[in-house]
């Protein structure tokens, strides 16, 4: 059984129940003041698995499967008797990690909602430019495609800025904070990956 098709299918169930049932998404949505004033702790979590249309629940879901199966296996080859622990530590802890400056900006702001799996998601895609950076990557419509590395920089660098610059209630910051985690957090379970590289 595939964990990423699990986790996928997940968050399918609970964002279409939330889509129908707004009680459910605002019980379940990323509200850092309720977790600071009312200690719902289960909100850094539970937020990851709704979403707040089918287009964000349609790309976050088909970037997990697309990049979360070949994370799978490398893990697989990598750690065969730890590779679903190590899996699951990846997928959560770039939850838990892509909502500290989200927490940390928020938690007096009682109007701050948010809600899908981009952390988590785009700690799968860097752990994925770690293992294979030389595959080659590019965007919907794009006519070309680039080396997994350079799309990763990119991607960081613009995420950045646009976490510092952008007025949208995009969380920018989830995405990259998303990515370091799973950066860094599959550097140390295989400091290799990095060697090999160079």
């Amino acid at each position: 059984m595939s964990i990423t098709l699990v986790i996928l299918v997940a968050c399918v169930l609970a964002s279409v129940s939330a889509f129908n049932n707004r009680d459910i998404f605002f019980k379940l949505d990323f509200q850092p003041y309720m977790i600071d004033q009312r200690k719902q702790w289960y909100r850094f979590i539970s937020h990851a698995f709704i979403h707040a249309d089918w287009g964000h629940l349609v790309i976050n879901m088909f970037v997990l499967y697309q990049f979360g199966k070949f994370v799978e296996g490398a893990f697989a080859a990598l750690f065969p008797d730890k590779w679903v622990l190590y899996f699951l530590m990846l997928y959560v802890g770039g939850i838990l990690f892509s909502t500290i400056p989200g927490y940390a900006r928020n938690r007096k702001n009682y109007a701050y909602h948010g809600v899908g799996a981009s952390g988590a998601v785009s700690a799968i895609v860097y752990a994925f430019i770690l293992i294979d950076p030389m595959a080659p990557l590019g965007i919907f419509l794009i006519p070309f495609h680039i080396p997994a590395w350079i799309f990763g920089l990119l991607y960081l660098a613009l995420e950045y800025y646009l976490d510092k610059n952008s007025k949208s209630h995009i969380a920018h910051s989830a995405h990259y904070f998303g990515a370091v985690f799973g950066l860094v957090f599959t550097f140390i379970l295989e400091p290799q990956l990095l060697l090999r590289f160079f």
